[in-house]
């Protein structure tokens, strides 16, 4: 179906876009050979992996593919705008349909342009982002804890081990209490992504390093992938909870498995047995990969959780289709009664469609704070920023 689907689309850029361009006609089927072998990027990739998921290339093929495979779907887009305007202006002055090759060499450039800067943003080490968090029933001992988030790694030959040992070295600078990663850390198996993955054993916090896994660990044999990340210092919260104390006082990080575990006959998630034990009256702080259960995390007293999973909708304006996917978020801060939901943009993205325009990719460090406290101006700035309605 998806091969029907994009075959037909970039239909409209060879027949609409490339054709009527003045070239001779080898080049005319020399270019439209080109943008079959770009449209056709996901195919090749289940034939270089054995996954669709997988484009296990070189990298520079694979950034060059991420392009020519981008530049095709905005040239679509923009073709199909420009051949309505086209029509519309047509019957207003009653006169043929006119498109000049000024208008379609114009949006090709567009088209690359974009298509150029989207994966520029996609491959870059995140920046820091500091958001601050009010926590019902935190102890004045946890006043300005800080987690790190890393969400949605997708460790691949797109971002590999030079890539990792950046993200990484950034992580530890940001010198938080504890580290997370809520999901996603690779596409492949474990021997692929062997060498890719060592860096993260890097990963240092005071309070200790945590993670769920995502949608993406189940499809490549979740249970090797649970044991290779024990080994790199991960503590896996899977349906299970830890506890911080600082002398009396308390903080729970609970973890849950991802939506598609029962798919794949894993454990699927359980709120129940995550929180089972908790110290009474402790805050608790949640990791749930997908954050479309937010709800009902909230109706258990939840007062933070951190998801992922939808790398903020990759290009402004999808991000509003990708927020319908996932219960009304995609993107940010979101208030459920007392619970706040953070919903990271992914550090990292799915090299099947690696872009990003206007939905930059992030390294989240949530400062926690108690109701009584009074904010800083910062404080109260990082307060205002990011708040979204679901």
């Amino acid at each position: 179906m998806r091969l029907i689907i994009f075959g037909t689309l970039f239909l409209v850029v060879i027949a609409n876009w490339l054709w009527p361009l003045p070239l001779s006609l080898p080049m005319r089927l020399m270019s439209s050979l080109l943008i079959i072998v770009a449209a056709l990027y996901h195919q090749w990739c289940r034939l270089s992996s054995g996954s669709v998921l997988v484009p296990e290339m070189p990298r520079p093929l694979v950034i060059l593919f991420n392009w020519a495979f981008g530049a095709l779907l905005f040239l679509t887009v923009l073709q199909l705008i420009v051949d309505l305007a086209a029509v519309l202006i047509a019957l207003i002055f009653w006169h043929p349909v006119q498109i000049g090759t000024e208008a379609r060499i114009a949006i090709g450039g567009v088209a690359a342009s974009l298509s150029a800067w989207g994966v520029r943003n996609a491959l870059i080490v995140p920046p820091i982002r500091d958001i601050a968090v009010t926590l019902p029933g935190l102890a004045p001992a946890f006043n300005d804890f800080t987690l790190l988030q890393l969400s949605d790694l997708h460790i691949t030959t797109l971002f590999p081990s030079s890539w990792v040992s950046a993200v990484v070295a950034r992580a530890n600078a940001a010198k938080a209490d504890v580290i997370v990663v809520t999901g996603d850390f690779i596409d492949g198996s474990v021997p692929m992504r062997h060498e890719d993955i060592i860096p993260l054993s890097g990963l240092t916090a005071r309070d200790g390093v945590y993670a769920i896994p995502g949608n993406h660990e189940y499809v490549f044999d979740y249970k090797e992938w649970m044991k290779a990340l024990g080994t790199l210092g991960f503590d896996m919260l899977l349906n299970r909870h830890i506890v911080i104390r600082r002398d009396d006082a308390a903080l729970v990080i609970a973890g849950v498995t991802d939506m598609a575990a029962g798919r794949h006959n894993e454990p699927v998630p359980d709120l129940e047995s995550a929180l089972e034990g908790c110290p009474p009256n402790a805050p608790v702080v949640l990791l749930d990969h997908q954050p479309g259960n937010a709800r009902k995390a909230a109706t258990r007293g939840i007062g933070l959780q951190l998801s992922g999973h939808t790398h903020g909708g990759m290009i402004r304006g999808l991000d509003r289709l990708v927020a319908r996917a996932n219960q009304g978020f995609v993107s940010g801060r979101y208030q459920l009664g007392s619970m706040t939901l953070y919903v990271s943009n992914g550090t990292g993205l799915w090299p099947g469609f690696a872009l990003r325009l206007g939905c930059p990719a992030e390294i989240t460090r949530v400062c926690l704070h108690a109701p009584s406290r009074t904010p800083t101006w910062k404080t109260r700035f990082l307060h205002a920023t990011d708040a979204r309605k679901p």
